[in-house]
């Protein structure tokens, strides 16, 4: 997603972002408000949509300042047609704090809308709710009434909305963290179900969010279900142990070579001591030699924000690290710091499907070759 994102600036700490779609709904908005109605329309709901996610930004920073309270940290926060993503490390595993953190988004629109109807003097405007905000009334009062549609509509129980969330989190009370997401994510979808049939009449975005919804429910409910089957094991597990790695040395050719000749995704780059410089992915090799020879060396291509971990290091810690810092592996280390393997998400998904068929009854038969 960052690839396709610009950075508009950071608060706190907390870059945030804008994907390359989003001027595409700009421009849409604009083009069919022009035909409609006219420029000064086409300007007033672009407008109007510009300050609308102004809004958007700030209740997703309430649930980053929120999570923040707790310990936990938000990567950053992209602006989509279909409205914000808080990228937070995770959510936390506390049911009242993932009340608090799910809440303090809704809340801020709802504080919003009541400043500009106290404060500024706006009245209840129902016409920025169609036209895409260009309505001929109050621009203050459309504002306000959208930031209130803003705060109820995420409250509506479809997870992974914040709605989602707090249902969610009600639900684990009395149940494992892994069942009440189940549970959370096939309601989710039901309502995405409803909501994609709702948009076939005439919303193309409700259908963007039914979509959104469907998938990401899915994706959250594999995630808990991989956070509670690792909980209580080792790294050691799971971890890849037969691999080829590339020496700093090497060349691009010489990492094209053996993406060829294996199955690995992903090379180890390490020193003449076997330490780990840094991991070359296929992603990173492609997109390098798009723009280099095959003879420059592969210092170009190596990922170095890895994450690592040693051979004690729990299994739902080296997850945990996976997601959050968004890298190809998590590479695990001997006492001497030799690299002696490591774990992708990939090959998780392996461990996780085979042991949960019954497969490897013994830990140090956990060995993957990629």
């Amino acid at each position: 997603m960052k690839r396709w994102s610009i950075t508009l600036g950071s608060v706190s700490g907390i870059v945030v972002r804008v994907h390359m779609t989003f001027f595409l709904l700009l421009a849409w908005i604009g083009t069919v408000l022009w035909f409609a109605k006219g420029p000064a329309a086409a300007i007033d709901g672009v407008v109007f949509v510009l300050f609308l996610f102004g809004c958007v930004v700030l209740h997703e920073l309430g649930h980053a300042f929120a999570a923040r309270r707790y310990g936990i940290g938000t990567r950053d926060i992209t602006l989509l047609p279909i409205g914000g993503l808080a990228s937070l490390d995770r959510m936390p595993e506390d049911p009242a704090q993932e009340v608090v953190v799910a809440l303090a988004g809704p809340a801020v629109n709802i504080v919003i809308a009541a400043l500009l109807f106290l404060v500024v003097g706006a009245q209840v405007d129902t016409s920025g709710l169609e036209g895409f905000g260009a309505g001929a009334t109050s621009f203050i009062g459309r504002l306000a009434t959208v930031n209130l549609v803003l705060a109820v509509f995420n409250l509506i129980p479809a997870f992974p909305m914040d709605g989602g969330r707090i249902l969610r989190a009600l639900l684990g009370f009395t149940m494992s963290r892994a069942k009440a997401t189940r549970i959370a994510a096939r309601i989710g979808q039901g309502l995405a179900v409803i909501f994609a049939f709702l948009g076939l009449m005439g919303n193309p975005i409700l259908i963007l969010i039914a979509i959104f919804i469907f998938f990401a429910a899915s994706a959250e409910a594999y995630s808990a279900s991989i956070h509670d089957f690792a909980r209580g094991r080792s790294v050691a597990e799971a971890m890849i142990t037969q691999f080829e790695v590339l020496p700093k040395q090497a060349s691009l050719d010489d990492a094209a070579k053996l993406l060829l000749a294996t199955t690995q995704q992903e090379f180890p780059v390490v020193d003449d001591a076997k330490h780990l410089v840094g991991f070359v992915t296929r992603a990173s090799l492609i997109e390098t030699l798009q723009t280099n020879t095959g003879a420059v060396p592969i210092d170009s291509a190596v990922v170095r924000d890895v994450a690592t971990v040693t051979t004690r290091t729990s299994l739902e810690n080296t997850v945990a690290l996976l997601e959050q810092r968004a890298a190809p592996a998590v590479a695990v280390l001997a006492e001497s710091g030799r690299l002696v393997g490591y774990v992708t998400l990939e090959n998780l998904a392996e461990f996780f499907m085979v042991r949960s068929a019954g497969g490897l009854e013994h830990p140090n038969a956990a060995t993957f070759k990629k």
